[in-house]
């Protein structure tokens, strides 16, 4: 299956059913009076958060969706039925955008959870509802209302708990491919990762979700490479594990690159906790890996890890380094839910 995190659809929700004018005639009853149905509601278009997907790649085929229209109101007082609602099933961190992509209409975080994009229209009136006291015999009847139709960009987030970050070729698949049970293409040229992978990495009993995007370099802000598209996919995660190419030989550079382009896209992921790693040392002698270590650690004012995914020196404190972090983060969150929801049985107004 392909990969697609981003599509462009059409939809329109059901056009509301029109009132019914009709009379009731019956061969005993002299004055029979207006007994015209109303029109039935016409279907809302609704996007629903759905488990085992995980790419857009259905809305490459199908990118028109329109609701069903309300049924007509008849004679004899009957109402026309209200058309079912369009429901369209997206993966969980599924973001609804307008057609200009500046107003987020809905975020899909959770699965089952729904948003309705546009409501059905209103069902036309049927003339017995105009039936007064002295307009005993109206013919009035109204049109059902027409239902909302617009463009909508959906874009894709994949939900993380942490996300990896680097130049090409700084050894990102191979560490997820180490850690996880991910097989991500791995070859010895740079942009071997074209889209996203997701790996589930266990550490000290615990469980988190890690997501490989592809790499950056410099101007990706400005749409060279692969651009920034993909680091919408990191996001949510609560920490960044930065990989720094060990063999470079300008890998101070590569990582003020990172960091600039980060700081460039901006939302939040310059701000993230980042655990940085000094990436294949396996290739590098004890003296020349500790010697990059502190100048890496001089640069960016952080603790530097050793790490190779080859040999898997150093991944268990890697891990460790990054479980604490989203457990902290974990922890936040929660404080701030419980902050929102205020103390037991008292609901804010």
């Amino acid at each position: 299956m392909k990969f697609l995190d981003e599509a462009k659809v059409f939809v329109k929700s059901g056009d509301g059913g029109g009132g019914c004018s009709s009379f009731r005639r019956e061969k005993y009853i002299e004055f029979g009076g207006p007994n015209g149905g109303d029109g039935g509601r016409g279907g809302d278009i609704i996007v629903r958060g759905a488990h085992g997907l995980n790419t857009l790649i259905d809305f490459r085929y199908a990118q028109h969706f329109k609701a069903k229209r309300g049924d007509h109101g008849r004679g004899s007082d009957m109402f026309g039925a209200a058309a079912k609602p369009l429901i369209i099933k997206v993966p969980v961190g599924t973001v609804v955008l307008d057609e200009n992509k500046e107003q987020v209409i809905a975020d899909i975080t959770e699965e089952g959870q729904e948003v309705i994009l546009c409501k059905g229209g209103d069902g036309g009136f049927g003339n017995a509802r105009y039936k007064t006291s002295t307009n005993r015999a109206p013919r009035r009847s109204d049109p059902g209302w027409p239902g909302e139709e617009m463009w909508l960009w959906l874009r894709l987030k994949l939900i993380a708990d942490a996300g990896l970050v680097g130049m090409p070729n700084a050894g990102k698949s191979t560490f997820l491919s180490v850690v996880s049970r991910a097989k991500p293409k791995i070859a010895d040229y740079p942009f071997t990762t074209i889209h996203p992978n997701l790996g589930v990495v266990y550490s000290r009993g615990e469980e988190f979700v890690i997501a490989d995007v592809p790499g950056l370099i410099e101007g990706a802000s400005e749409g060279h490479g692969l651009g920034t598209r993909f680091l919408g996919h990191v996001e949510r995660c609560g920490a960044l594990l930065h990989l720094v190419d060990g063999t470079s030989e300008d890998y101070l550079n590569d990582y003020k690159v990172i960091r600039a382009e980060l700081e460039a896209y901006g939302q939040g992921l310059d701000t993230k906790p980042v655990v940085l790693a000094l990436n294949k040392t396996d290739a590098l002698t004890e003296e020349e890996a500790e010697e990059r270590r502190q100048a890496l650690a001089k640069l960016s004012g952080q603790d530097v890890h050793l790490l190779s995914g080859i040999s898997q020196d150093g991944v268990k404190d890697v891990l460790a380094s990054m479980l604490d972090h989203i457990l902290e983060g974990r922890e936040e969150e929660i404080k701030e839910a419980e902050a929102e929801e205020g103390p037991q049985g008292y609901s804010p107004i």
